[in-house]
């Protein structure tokens, strides 16, 4: 039975599997191995703070993620079309592990956080 996203770990346990399937992914995983190399013990925990704030509100990360994705647009365009893909990615592997309304949120927030860049990158 699944369970709800509740802390800390049930973060990086999403973030983990998530991010295995985007370095496998043939649309979207070049962002990350070609237009730049992500040093993922670097950036992994710095997802787990983006999203442990997203979600939990606990106020540990402090960078500006619009301004990486308007650098990384810049070198290699983004279309919509990859950060619909990013999402679905996003939401089914979070269906996969959880159920629950924190689950339904960070969904919810991954949306309107796609949305927003979107927007900005297209404006």
């Amino acid at each position: 039975m699944k369970t709800d996203i509740l802390n800390i770990e049930d973060i990086k346990h999403l973030i983990d599997t998530f991010y295995e399937k985007v370095r496998k992914d043939t649309v979207i995983s070049h962002f990350f191995t070609e237009v730049v190399t992500v040093d993922w013990e670097k950036h992994l925990p710095i997802m787990y703070k983006f999203w442990s704030n997203i979600l939990f509100n606990i106020g540990e990360y402090t960078g500006n993620p619009m301004q990486k994705h308007l650098n990384l647009h810049k070198k290699s365009p983004m279309r919509m079309q990859d950060f619909q893909h990013w999402l679905q990615l996003f939401t089914e592997t979070t269906d996969e592990l959880f159920e629950g309304i924190n689950a339904e949120i960070i969904k919810q927030r991954a949306t309107s956080i796609a949305t927003v860049m979107q927007a900005k990158i297209y404006a």
